[in-house]
């Protein structure tokens, strides 16, 4: 039957063997039913009976006709397709091709893969395209940008070897070596002011955040004595015993700073992991700029015992450092009540700088295993990260909760370590930081009469 052809209809013969064949499909499905009661066998009994019935009607060959130009009209296109919904998951023909497919399951598998949906992704190739296409020249045809965008996403996401993904993006590992270096330089051109400190409106949302967790004019929460380390092979082209830290691991060091919301508003990263977290201070544009005043520019807050501040960040376990800027708690095991509360204050307002470096690492994973990488381009890396964790929480994409868990070799579930090292610090310091430790007591103090 030419399906296309205008007044080509099957005769009647033609079309009870039609009828006859869906009878005895169904029949036969209905046959491989499995029930032993007898109110089932009832009901198929009267099922058969009744496409007897429709089979010897007078009118089952126009019932047929008006089945197969209905089918006739479907395959010529009369009437659209709909969009093929997978209830199983469907063959995959290598990464970036299940990426370009246009169905329901496209959707879980961009928030699988890349973490964003479908929309944000289409956004950054738009914001960075500019940046890493490629001139068409007499050898080859460039690698499309989002193809070039979706490796690096995935290369971050999913911690794999270069030697694992890159043939299912269709590249080789040099090239994808180079992606990778290419896509970092372009967000962080695309997105320059990503990771900034705030200012206006939304400077005003964190202070205002702040002050109902009991701390006036805090602008954010720092890890001044654990810094995250993120763990590296042995460093083939720099003296190993460097980046040996406190966990008997080769790293490098990332000092952050985050708000209330997870935002990451300035990072620092590039240290190797034997160098004090006291030093990386010291080091960083964060201490510079904040020793100028560049930082802290809030209203003045007039606190108890004639202390007045203009900004400062939470600190972690204190380290003796001169830094009145840097609230940290009072620690120890003997502690007065107003002590301790304030303590468990803090400790919970300063929960955040945890929570951003579970969503971080757990979200782009090759920040949380151990890998290969180049040293040199590993801070920039390491910042386009942090730019990509702040356009999530701005687009609104949740965190999955399962990402803290993974499953071991011996096939039991546990938490996943954020790298967090710190410089053993703990218990109760001296009074080295006088402006510090005055402004710590009179916020204690504003926390007991609250």
């Amino acid at each position: 039957m030419d399906v296309r052809g205008c007044g080509s209809f099957l005769d009647e013969e033609e079309m009870e063997a039609v009828a006859t064949a869906v009878t005895a499909v169904v029949l036969n499905n209905m046959n491989h039913m499995s029930s032993s009661s007898r109110g089932m066998r009832l009901q198929l009994r009267k099922r058969r009976l009744l496409l007897q019935r429709v089979m010897e009607a007078s009118d089952c060959v126009a019932t047929c006709q008006a089945v197969v130009q209905m089918c006739s009209a479907l395959s010529c296109g009369v009437f659209p397709w709909a969009t093929p919904r997978w209830w199983i998951k469907r063959r995959t023909g290598g990464t970036w091709e299940d990426l370009r497919q246009s169905d329901d399951a496209t959707a879980d598998y961009y928030r699988d893969k890349l973490r964003m949906s479908r929309a944000l992704f289409n956004q950054i190739v738009a914001a960075c395209a500019a940046h890493v296409e490629k001139k068409v020249t007499h050898y080859r045809t460039p690698i499309p940008p989002e193809q070039v965008i979706a490796f690096a996403l995935y290369r971050w996401a999913s911690g794999e070897k270069y030697e694992c993904r890159t043939s299912a993006f269709g590249i080789g590992r040099a090239t994808g070596l180079q992606v990778v270096r290419d896509v970092t330089s372009a967000l962080l051109k695309a997105y320059p002011d990503a990771i900034k400190w705030p200012v206006g409106r939304r400077c005003a949302q964190i202070l205002r955040g702040f002050r109902e967790k009991g701390f006036p004019n805090c602008f954010g929460a720092i890890d001044c004595s654990h810094c995250t380390h993120i763990f590296i092979d042995k460093p083939s082209n720099a003296p190993s015993e460097n980046y040996y830290d406190r966990k008997q691991k080769f790293s490098v060091q990332a000092q952050v700073v985050v708000d209330l919301d997870l935002r990451v508003i300035d990072v620092h990263v590039g240290y190797p992991g034997s160098v004090h977290d006291v030093r990386v201070l010291y080091n960083s544009q964060l201490w510079r700029r904040a020793e100028q005043g560049e930082f802290f520019y809030a209203p003045s807050e007039n606190l108890l015992h004639g202390v007045v501040t203009r900004g400062y960040l939470l600190g972690d376990n204190g380290y003796p450092v001169a830094c009145p800027w840097i609230v940290q708690p009072y620690g120890g095991i003997n502690q007065w009540p107003d002590e301790e509360r304030f303590d468990t204050r803090q400790k919970v307002a300063q929960g955040c700088e945890e929570r951003a470096f579970g969503r971080l690492k757990c979200m782009w994973r090759l920040f949380l295993r151990t890998h290969k990488t180049n040293l040199n381009t590993l801070p920039q890396q390491f910042v386009a990260v942090c730019t990509l964790h702040n356009i999530l929480l701005d687009a609104g994409i949740e965190f999955d909760d399962n990402l803290l868990w993974e499953v071991d070799e011996d096939g039991v579930r546990r938490r996943v370590d954020l790298a967090i090292v710190g410089n053993g610090a703990g218990g109760r310091r001296e009074c080295t930081n006088v402006e510090g430790d005055l402004l710590r007591d009179a916020l204690r103090d504003r926390l007991a009469l609250m």
